[in-house]
């Protein structure tokens, strides 16, 4: 996924974001400021969540177009694909996809960083 593209898709969800919280501060006109907080971090959360994830995925289709093992430096293959869920700071899920590597010589695999 191109810088570009992460970008203009992050600028919506931070619109997205900021529309949240107005429309959330017109249904709570009273909040005390640990009720504001809240709901600031609930919606700062899911914006952190997506773009870790984003960022994340991006890298390993990097990595996983051209790798050579560690422990050989022979080319690595793919060896199928596979989900790992992280669990952020906030809360969130993440749930990255990418194809895990495995060298055809010594047999090392991974699963690409990201």
């Amino acid at each position: 996924m191109a810088t570009d593209k992460l970008e203009a898709g992050w600028r919506g969800l931070g619109d997205e974001v900021f529309k949240g919280m107005a429309e959330w501060r017109r249904q709570h006109p009273r909040a005390s400021l640990k009720e504001i907080e809240a709901a600031l971090d609930e919606r700062l959360d899911r914006l952190r969540a997506r773009m870790l994830e984003e960022v994340a995925l991006a890298q390993g289709d990097e990595v996983a177009e051209a790798t050579q093992c560690p422990q050989c430096g022979q080319a690595m293959e793919k060896a199928g694909s596979h989900t790992r869920r992280l669990q952020t700071q906030g809360q969130q899920t993440l749930k990255l996809e990418r194809e895990y590597q495995r060298c055809p010589k010594c047999g090392h695999s991974f699963f690409p960083p990201g």
